[in-house]
């Protein structure tokens, strides 16, 4: 006699969601662990598509899958948990959240997860990242609505939907990993044919600035996506997979983790930016206006990663004084902490110009347009950078024995490497912080208490 199979999951609630096109997410599940049950899904989000690939019982057997190993789980208190699944047999992919939480008054583990097919395995791994960040701040937020005794499904919609909207764009205007230079700026016959002259090094500079991350706005989808590739030829392939071309219908909504991306502006010209989404972004960006030819930048790295950890904070401790989280708007701008001052003011002026970016686009121009010859210029560019920026950690980590101890002259590192021209040393300490995570906040941020005069004024030694 054939083993009883355990009880079926009571009816559980299911979301339809409508995207913009094809969506690759097959379904994402809010699932707890019941202690005489076992796994129990509590809430089901899937596209609102003509065929069903999976159904809710398929769906609900998969999201299983995911908690039956954790009941011995033995994680410390807060911890979030990230695990991938790959189920060949069932030829889907599964991106699980494991967490503790306090349902009824008892702890136990909640996994939120999403559903893949395994054919775009490839598609959602440079992306995995930007999902997995975004959804371990709403796991944040959910605890504190649990232990407060409220229903998190309403919070976890607001997150789940706008990720499968997100999945959604980028599988149909995603940047693809090889750019056409033709396509781009840097096939003009003379540099400012297309746009001006100092436009482009501002924008390209101030790019690799800030870490490579980039909004392209405008009024012409062709402008825009023309600026969108020129700034991902300064990228690398997986993180052109992170960035978004513009729709030309209808803009897109900013997506926080992307690198580069093209928003087209409204009727009246304008696009208003959520202040909350770009300071939750994981590096500060440059604010592009190809129709009057404007660039801005967020402050460096560690000021921004300082000042996102502070509103993260604030944001959650905000909900924690709240009745709940409708009180809160999304986009709202949280003021909790008084010693926490916020410049709502985000982009600024550049304010230190490079003669790296200034000399390149002098020399990459008196080559000949439409041959590869621009192609293999830039990519010796590319590596010329990366180099310097290897130097730079391989610097920092002989004269600090690897942070053992505290960096002291910024002076000597500029001189010795070349690197006096604030512009130029921004630009390798940014391709640095993405090989060596925490640089700029390890050199700048003791503590980072400090005022950006003070900061200012250190940069010049």
């Amino acid at each position: 006699m054939a083993a009883p199979c355990p009880p079926p999951s009571p009816a559980v609630a299911k979301t339809l969601v409508t995207t913009s096109g094809y969506s690759p997410v097959l379904a994402a599940t809010f699932a707890y662990w019941d202690n005489i049950l076992g796994p129990r899904v509590r809430q089901i989000w899937a596209p609102k598509t003509d065929e069903v690939v999976l159904s809710d019982g398929e769906i609900t057997f998969l999201a299983n899958h995911t908690l039956n190993g954790e009941i011995l789980r033995s994680a410390e208190s807060g911890a979030i948990d990230v695990k991938f699944f790959v189920l060949a047999e069932k030829g889907v992919i599964i991106v699980s959240l494991i967490f503790d939480g306090k349902r009824n008054g008892d702890r136990s583990t909640y996994g939120l997860s999403i559903i893949l097919p395994q054919t775009e395995l490839c598609f959602y791994l440079p992306l995995h990242n930007v999902c997995v960040a975004r959804l371990t701040h709403s796991i944040r937020k959910g605890r504190i609505l649990m232990h407060k005794g409220q229903n998190i499904i309403h919070m976890l919609t607001g997150e789940v939907v706008p990720i499968m909207e997100l999945l959604s764009s980028m599988k149909s205007h995603g940047v693809p990993e090889d750019i056409d230079i033709t396509s781009t700026v840097l096939n003009d016959d003379d540099i400012g044919d297309s746009c001006h002259k100092d436009f482009l090094s501002n924008a390209i500079s101030s790019h690799l600035q800030t870490c490579g991350c980039s909004v392209v706005m405008g009024s012409s989808a062709e402008k825009i996506n023309k600026m969108v590739r020129t700034l991902c030829l300064f990228l690398s392939p997986t993180e052109r997979k992170c960035s978004r071309l513009c729709r030309s219908e209808s803009s897109f909504k900013y997506e926080s983790g992307l690198f580069v991306q093209g928003l087209l502006k409204d009727s009246t010209g304008s696009f208003v930016l959520p202040f909350r989404q770009v300071m939750c972004a994981p590096y500060p960006a440059t604010h592009i206006d190809v129709d009057v030819n404007t660039v801005k930048q967020m402050p460096p790295c560690h000021e921004h990663i300082y000042n996102q950890r502070r509103y993260m904070r604030s944001e959650l401790a905000a909900l924690w004084k709240t009745a709940s989280d409708e009180d809160m708007a999304t986009n709202s701008i949280i003021h909790t902490d008084e010693n926490f001052k916020l410049n709502l003011n985000i982009f600024q002026d550049i304010l230190h110009r490079d003669t790296f970016v200034k000399s390149f686009l002098e020399q990459v121009f008196q080559l000949k347009p439409n041959l590869s010859l621009r192609s293999t210029f830039l990519a010796q560019f590319l590596l010329i950078l990366h180099r310097k920026a290897l130097t730079l950690i391989k610097y920092i980590e002989d004269d600090t024995q690897k942070g053992k101890k505290v960096f002291k002259s910024l002076r000597s590192l500029k001189t010795d490497l070349d690197l006096t021209v604030e512009g130029d040393l921004n630009i390798i300490m940014a391709l640095a912080e993405k090989i060596k995570p925490g640089l700029h906040s390890f050199i700048f941020g003791r503590p980072y208490h400090i005022s950006v005069q003070e900061r200012d004024m250190l940069m010049t030694f």
